[in-house]
Parts: C-alpha cells; sequence; structure tokens
C-alpha cells in the first residue's frame, strides 16, 4: 500500500466490501500497526455484555476494605 502525502491509505474494494464499514480503527503496536472495522454502532453492540459483573465502584470499595484489614493486621 501507498501511503499518501496526507498519511492517507486505500483500503482494497473486497476488504471494504467484507467489513461493510464506514469507519476503522488503527492501533500502532510500535513495530506494526492493526487495522479493524469499527461497527455503526459499537457502543451499543457492548450493551449488556458485561452484566453479572462486579461494579467497579463496588471492586473499588472491596479493595478499599481490603488495604484497611491489612492495615489493622500490620499494627
Amino acid at each position: 500500500m501507498k501511503v499518501s502525502g496526507n498519511g492517507q491509505v486505500s483500503l482494497p474494494a473486497a476488504t471494504r466490501a467484507r467489513w461493510r464499514s464506514e469507519r476503522v480503527v488503527v492501533v500502532d503496536l510500535g513495530d506494526h500497526v492493526v487495522m479493524r472495522p469499527v461497527r455503526a454502532d459499537a457502543v451499543g453492540e457492548l450493551k449488556g455484555k458485561y452484566s453479572g459483573r462486579a461494579s467497579s465502584a463496588a471492586l473499588r470499595r472491596a479493595e478499599r476494605d481490603a488495604q484497611a484489614a491489612a492495615e489493622r493486621r500490620g499494627r
């Protein structure tokens, strides 16, 4: 692929047709990049994916409680 003066590349038509996406995410991994399609409703697709798991507030509370208990034992 040739990179234009503006830093643009063109995806092959077959890839665009297979991905059926107008947006991509590019991740720079240092020695290479990964380009993946982003769905139109990427956030909506995550809805419910993590249901039933502890909330971040509950996890933070549990960690604070564990640290407080460890400090009490250390006295």
